[in-house]
Formats: C-alpha cells, sequence, structure tokens
C-alpha cells in the first residue's frame, strides 16, 4: 500500500476511538435525519442543524443505507452501523461520523453539482466546523467530550465523480494538470480540520473504474472506456503528490494514502481467492426488496455477495468488507 507516514511513533495515539468520513456515494451512510439516500445529515438546501438534530441522528443500515447494498467500508472498519436498523454512533466503540453525500464531488468549482442539494467535499467540511465540530467536542452530561481530534481518525475518499463527469470534457487542455489543481483543493480544504486539532489522515485512491460494466461493454466493442486506465493513474499520481505537498506543509499530521486500486483491481483479478463469482456485471434485481433470497428470480445464478459490481458504478458490500479488512491490516501497521 502507499504509504506517507511521520517519523514519530504512533504506539498510544489509540487511532480509531472515532472517526469522521468525508466523501461520495462510496463513504456515505444513510440516517435519519440525513437526505433519503443521500446523507447522514442533511443537504445543501438544509445546510445547517443544531445539536439536538446530530446527537440523535442515527445510521440507518438496511438495503439503501449505503451505494452498497450493505454495510460500507468505514461501517465495517468501525463496527459502527453494521447491525440491520437504527444506530446512534455514540452508542459505538469505535464512534462513526459520516458526512460524506452521495454524488459529491470536490467543489462545484470543478464541476457541475449532480443535484442543487448535493453537499459537495469542500462544503461538507464547512458544514462539519461549522455546526458539528462544537457539538462533538464540548463536554458531554458525563464530563468527556464525545470526540476527541487527537483520537480521531479522518477519512476521505473522493474523486470518483469528478474523474467520471470530466473524462470527456474537451474543454480540458491536461488532464494530469486538471487533477493536480483539483487535489491540491482536495487538500487545501483540511487546513481548518487541522487547526481544530485533527491531524491522523486517511485517504482513498481511485478504484479501477476503467474496468466497470459499462467500461468492460465498451472495451469488448473496441470503444475507449470513460475514464481511462490512464486518466485513473494520472488521478491517482496526482493524489499520491498532493499527499506529501500537504504532509510537508503539515509535519505535525500523521498521513496514510491507502491504495483502494491495488486492492480492487486483485480481487477482480483474482475474484475466486475471495469468493467473488461475477466481475463483469451486476445482478439486475439489486435493488429489489427480496434480492437477498429470490435473485434467481431477477435472472442472477449467485447471490449478491459474489458479485464485484454491486451496480454501474458501486461495487458490493462484499467487496467493501474485503477493503475494509486491507485497510485495518495496514492501520494497525501504521499505528506503531
Amino acid at each position: 500500500m502507499q504509504r506517507l507516514e511521520v517519523d514519530t511513533d504512533l504506539t498510544g495515539i489509540q487511532l480509531g476511538i472515532c472517526q469522521i468520513a468525508f466523501g461520495d456515494s462510496y463513504t456515505y451512510v444513510q440516517g435519519t435525519h440525513g437526505y433519503p439516500n443521500y446523507s447522514f445529515i442533511g443537504d445543501q438546501l438544509n445546510y445547517a442543524y443544531d445539536a439536538h438534530t446530530l446527537l440523535t441522528d442515527k445510521i440507518v443500515q438496511n438495503q439503501t443505507g449505503t451505494s452498497a447494498g450493505g454495510p460500507n467500508w468505514v461501517e465495517f472498519l468501525t463496527g459502527c452501523g453494521l447491525k440491520e436498523g437504527l444506530t446512534s454512533p455514540i452508542s459505538c466503540t469505535k464512534q462513526l461520523w459520516d458526512f460524506a453525500f452521495a454524488g459529491a464531488g470536490v467543489s462545484a468549482e470543478f464541476i457541475p453539482l449532480h443535484h442543487a442539494y448535493t453537499i459537495s467535499l469542500v462544503n461538507q467540511i464547512t458544514q462539519f466546523t461549522t455546526y458539528a465540530h462544537d457539538v462533538l467536542t464540548s463536554p458531554s452530561p458525563k464530563g468527556s467530550p464525545i470526540v476527541d481530534p487527537s483520537a480521531t481518525l479522518t477519512a476521505l475518499w473522493i474523486g470518483i465523480n469528478d474523474i467520471n463527469d470530466s473524462a470527456t470534457n474537451t474543454s480540458i487542455a491536461s488532464f494530469p494538470d486538471f487533477y493536480t489543481t483539483l487535489l491540491s483543493r482536495t487538500f487545501s480544504s483540511l487546513q481548518p480540520l487541522i487547526s481544530l486539532g485533527y491531524k491522523n489522515y486517511i485517504i482513498l485512491n481511485l478504484p479501477p473504474l476503467h474496468r466497470t460494466p459499462s467500461n468492460q461493454a465498451r472495451a469488448l466493442r473496441n470503444e475507449t472506456p470513460t475514464p481511462t486506465a490512464t486518466q485513473v493513474e494520472q488521478f491517482n499520481s496526482a493524489l499520491s503528490t498532493q499527499a506529501l505537498h500537504f504532509r510537508e506543509k503539515n509535519p505535525e499530521t500523521n498521513v496514510l494514502v491507502f491504495n483502494a486500486h491495488a486492492i480492487l483491481s486483485h480481487i477482480l483479478d483474482f475474484p475466486q481467492q475471495y469468493g467473488i463469482l461475477n466481475t463483469t456485471d451486476f445482478c439486475p434485481g439489486y435493488d429489489q426488496p427480496d434480492i437477498g433470497t429470490a435473485y434467481g428470480e431477477y435472472g442472477c445464478p449467485t447471490p449478491l455477495d459474489t458479485y464485484f459490481w454491486y451496480n454501474s458504478g458501486h461495487v458490493t458490500s462484499a467487496v467493501h468488507g474485503i477493503l475494509a479488512e486491507g485497510l485495518e491490516r495496514t492501520l494497525m501497521g501504521w499505528r506503531g
């Protein structure tokens, strides 16, 4: 895995007592106070919230509670929200406060919002620092704050919508330069978090998006995937470079770039090692309420957890679980 590590021993920092997450549909979890199928809390048109709304919000775990048909990587990593039904982050041993918004890009400076209610990454972080940070770090009725920034792991996975929406944009003269500018803005958006004491960051790079079912079909027709493998590689290279610059600018931070691309590519290349039987398409009935037991009625020969792709652009919960296992192993080594 690609790593950026500090010179100091991280033993004792207790990374992972709490996790705060930002990003897009690969990371979002549904909340009882969130926009349906898009967020844990709020949206761009209902941007502000108070302490009561945040602290009574619960993670919804059901078929539509993530983009994967079940728990996603941040839920697997923390163990928070895995059970069917409702879970308060406060009740979890490792709390998960997830502010990702499905369909988000880095900023409307670069790609148009998918919807008027979409909260971009930049605005997710602004929303968090404005409305959530003080609530979560103020003394609780038990005396200690809910969140200690020094013991919090900030997780970020972004860029999927940015690269998909810009892949065929002929006005972009240089995609490497565009990705560099985009990712420079990504990391600059984290600066307010550093000033608030959040110093531990994991950033995931892009999945092999050139291998989605639609792109595999394009390849069979000798058509160009969107995005191409080269574009994904250029984006991930720019991500690593900008992460280094961010670390150099903020030497007090701990930064890890996790190579999700490598793990997901390995699953696609050697699926049976992971119990995956289908890597080329997805079950057409993936969104049906009885898909868990009646998958055969929708033309699917095997259950959803044997598929790599949940739908045309997202991976299944089973793949999220494999990814989280790899990340957990990396984090254990990173922690000292």
